[in-house]
């Protein structure tokens, strides 16, 4: 099967999952639901540090040890405090906009780079060469949209609605590069220390763009 396709129809999967696991869990139940995330997330991330490039000193790699858990730990229960504080519907906001910013990224950069003469305007290629500003214009125009259509169920003002798809997009963008820059220290293409995600990289592939926007989302609300 074309990786795209199959990346494009798991995705798909885990998306119906996810909005029908937000929707119909009772905001009390994330709290262990989060908590799984949480410790298969760091069991990626300290099985990706086994296998670090042998010339990181051991001081580096202890660092990242100390940063890196906390910081997985603190951004994901971000999730089980929107959907206890909140509820189910900012909850299921707050990863829409963040994912769709996501789906837009990887849509705007991908027609970009195949429809401009050249290619498309590289946004930092020494951390994440697929990453544009193309890329990072259609995360920002997705994200807005989709916060936009939320305004029913949120009650923002259209322009409150519109800088939360921002930030969501742009936050959501440097998750994204700091895992990438993880990665490429670490001297792998993708996180997949664990095989059931079927061709969507690893756990923490698919959370990145959530350990940090929630969070900074969450002080606005």
């Amino acid at each position: 099967m074309n990786q795209i396709l199959k990346r494009t129809l798991t995705g798909l999967a885990v998306g119906v999952a996810v909005i029908a696991a937000i929707l119909l869990v009772p905001p009390r139940a994330f709290m262990p639901a989060v908590s799984c995330l949480i410790v298969l997330a760091i069991a990626e991330y300290m099985t990706l540090l086994t296998k670090k490039n042998p010339r990181l000193e051991g001081w580096v790699v202890t660092l990242a040890w100390l940063i890196g858990v906390p910081v997985i730990a603190c951004g994901l229960w971000t999730l089980a405090e929107i959907a206890m504080r909140h509820g189910n519907i900012m909850l299921l906001y707050i990863v829409a906009i963040v994912k769709f910013s996501d789906v837009g990224g990887f849509a705007f950069g991908t027609a970009s780079a195949k429809l401009m003469s050249g290619g498309n305007h590289k946004l930092c290629p020494a951390i994440s060469p697929g990453k544009s500003w193309e890329g990072l214009l259609g995360s920002v125009v997705f994200s807005c949209v989709v916060s936009c259509a939320f305004i029913p169920l949120t009650q923002f003002t259209v322009g409150k609605a519109l800088v939360f798809g921002v930030v969501a997009a742009v936050v959501g963008t440097a998750g994204d590069l700091v895992e990438s820059k993880f990665k490429r220290w670490i001297g792998v293409k993708d996180s997949s220390a664990f095989k059931f995600t079927n061709g969507l990289g690893g756990i923490l592939d698919m959370l990145d763009s959530l350990i940090i926007a929630p969070a900074v989302l969450m002080t606005a609300i």
